[in-house]
């Protein structure tokens, strides 16, 4: 595997543990759970940009990918769809970075 591959998924691994980390550490102070969590993306005009942002970041890697996997046929890549809605983008861009630079065989 290239330095670069790794890098990527080293990349994708942080991007899934570091904010999971904060959200369940969120989640268990307050009690609220996932609902708890989601509110609190709304609860100030900054969390509401920063969470827009994100959500337009994520439908425009999204769509790459799609693009990307109709021309390239390189159908793993969509795995990294619910990477990113379900993780986050810092999680779902490296991760297809890492699945898009793979060898071709």
């Amino acid at each position: 595997m290239s330095p670069l591959r790794m890098v990527y998924l080293a990349l994708a691994i942080w991007g899934a543990v570091h904010p999971m980390y904060w959200f369940v550490t969120y989640m268990r102070e307050t009690g609220t759970g996932l609902s708890g969590l989601i509110d609190a993306w709304y609860v100030n005009a900054s969390t509401t940009g920063l969470t827009w942002d994100l959500t337009i970041a994520a439908i425009t890697l999204t769509v790459w990918i799609v693009a990307e996997i109709a021309v390239r046929r390189n159908w793993v890549g969509l795995v990294a769809i619910p990477a990113t809605f379900c993780i986050g983008v810092s999680c779902g861009l490296p991760l297809y970075l890492f699945l898009r630079s793979r060898p071709v065989v």
